[in-house]
């Protein structure tokens, strides 16, 4: 693979949003897996949770 320095014009081209559009969706899915468990913890007065990562939470 050749590398070779870019024009002016492909310089100008390039839209660099992609990125921000990534950490945003990540972002609200953890915020909506957060509102999930906060709730969950909330509404029942006992039980269990397990989410993905391996962790698992009881109250009584």
């Amino acid at each position: 693979m050749r590398f070779r320095e870019l024009s002016l014009e492909e310089c100008k081209s390039i839209q660099p949003g992609e990125v921000i559009t990534v950490t945003t969706v990540m972002a609200v899915v953890l915020a909506a897996v957060i509102a999930v468990v906060v709730y969950r913890l909330f509404r029942s007065g006992k039980g269990t949770l397990t989410v993905p990562g391996g962790w698992k939470f009881d109250w009584k």
